[in-house]
């Protein structure tokens, strides 16, 4: 899987090609009667307001980190808990965990509307829309926002723990 992440991570090329063709097949799944060439175009151009923002969030946090395999690299240590010691490596670190903190600072207000959302979706399509699309929406709803919430949390906790390690004093050297 952590070749996956860093794959995933230095080409943000295949994980617009990955989104778009999850999204096609989720759209052909809920309306089989689509043209496969006329939804495969509308997820493309849809999947490129996505990206946007993960170019946009990349690039402040490239700045943090200098590179984007310094980037990977601390996005790596951070997944595994490994605090950094040499100073410029805890400063980038510092950095990064402070903008990611700083940008889900209202992560919990943003899980309710997405979940009330997510519920008006639902009973918006089961109002207007077969049982099939009704049923697919509030299965795919109803996973798409307990992971959120589940993998929100799990991250929040990581920076958080990352954050603290890293306010301590840095690791000195025996002296001889």
């Amino acid at each position: 899987m952590e070749r996956v992440n860093a794959l995933l991570s230095r080409h943000l090329w295949l994980q617009y090609a990955l989104s778009v063709l999850a999204a096609s097949a989720l759209v052909l799944l809920l309306f089989p009667g689509r043209s496969p060439a006329s939804v495969l175009v509308r997820m493309a151009i849809t999947s490129l307001g996505g990206i946007a923002v993960v170019i946009a969030v990349r690039r402040k946090e490239k700045r943090a980190a200098g590179s984007t395999d310094g980037l990977v690299a601390l996005d790596r240590k951070l997944r595994r808990g490994e605090v950094p010691t040499a100073p410029e490596d805890r400063q980038a670190m510092r950095d990064l965990v402070e903008q990611r903190l700083h940008r889900t600072r209202h992560r919990v207000a943003a899980a309710i509307f997405l979940a009330v959302l997510c519920g008006a979706v639902v009973v918006l399509t089961a109002l207007t829309a077969g049982a099939r699309q009704t049923v697919g929406f509030a299965v795919f709803s109803a996973v798409f926002v307990g992971w959120l919430v589940l993998y929100g949390n799990l991250q929040h906790r990581r920076l958080r723990t990352m954050r603290a390690a890293l306010t301590t004093e840095a690791p000195q050297e025996p002296r001889r």
